[in-house]
């Protein structure tokens, strides 16, 4: 099995920065590798939220993640501030593969990166449902060749 490459800055079109917290420390001394996890959670709810995607409480619809994972290529660690990157890998007419990479510092090259995908659901029903045209132009955005 051959080892991931990890990208840099220049392959993502969206930034968000993040900082990591006193409790994101394992015994290790560096951030331990579900709080990557947690990250990629926060960076992609966080864009859809400012986007207008997301509504937390009364929508139809909602974003239920069914796979992420994750390679890991230097340590972060508190007190580190990290950018992430964030784009779109695949856009189907109801789920969407994003990519996120968190670089720590000003560092051109990520830390770790991973993918997160999302089906947009009824969410009364659990059935996935397609997405509407805005959602598909705001993340048609972030789709990167």
């Amino acid at each position: 099995m051959s080892r991931a490459t990890a990208p840099t800055r220049a392959e993502f079109p969206v930034f968000k920065t993040l900082t990591t917290r006193w409790f994101d420390n394992d015994l290790y001394g560096h951030m331990n590798n579900a709080v990557h996890y947690q990250l990629f959670d926060t960076v992609v709810n966080g864009h859809l939220l400012e986007e207008g995607l997301l509504e937390l409480h009364n929508s139809e619809t909602a974003f239920l993640v069914v796979e992420s994972g994750c390679s890991y290529f230097s340590e972060i660690g508190f007190p580190d501030v990290i950018t992430a990157g964030l784009r779109v890998a695949k856009l189907g007419s109801s789920s969407v593969t994003y990519n996120v990479a968190l670089f720590r510092g000003d560092s051109d090259v990520a830390a770790a990166a991973g993918h997160f995908i999302h089906v947009h659901v009824d969410r009364a029903t659990r059935k996935p449902r397609p997405m509407d045209a805005r959602a598909r132009q705001v993340l048609g955005e972030l789709v990167c060749a």
